[in-house]
């Protein structure tokens, strides 16, 4: 069994969990992390989850597990989907926004990284692969990219826009 942390309408942490099977209690909330990696070459590190996902492309994320922060969580995420070590002070977390039961941060990692050292963990991810943003409104366009991880994707560029003027 896996549990998460249950927070109140204001992001602050409760002391309660629930199994993630059974979801959040109502009127309450639960922490969902998401990254968007870039390489040098401008490309973002997407995912192709497995069918039993949606079989769409995203980017990585998860939710935290009882006890793990925003942070923790974010790291741990994306050692287990793809088996990628980072540090801390390597995340920037650039949003927090707010659901009808959530809270999802958004991060970003500026990275190369060799998809020959991604170990994918098979239960969610079917492959990963460097896109360019024309391929990835392709894959939108056509049905194939996840809509949430599309719309968070255009959190990070207007982010990223602010970042270099």
């Amino acid at each position: 069994m896996e549990y998460r942390d249950i927070y109140d309408k204001n992001k602050q942490l409760t002391g309660k969990t629930f199994e993630k099977s059974e979801g959040v209690p109502e009127g309450y909330f639960y922490l969902m992390v998401v990254c968007f990696m870039q390489n040098n070459k401008g490309q973002f590190l997407m995912q192709k989850r497995v069918p039993e996902k949606d079989g769409k492309w995203a980017t990585t994320g998860g939710h935290p597990k009882a006890g793990e922060n925003s942070l923790i969580g974010m790291i741990t995420e994306i050692k287990e989907e793809l088996g990628i070590s980072v540090n801390p002070n390597e995340l920037q977390l650039f949003k927090e926004a707010k659901g009808k039961n959530s809270f999802c941060d958004l991060y970003y990692l500026k990275k190369d990284i060799d998809i020959k050292d991604i170990t994918i963990q098979e239960e969610e991810v079917e492959s990963v692969s460097w896109l360019t943003l024309d391929e990835i409104n392709n894959l939108f366009e056509n049905g194939q990219f996840n809509k949430g991880h599309y719309m968070m994707l255009q959190d990070c560029l207007k982010f990223l826009n602010n970042k270099n003027d």
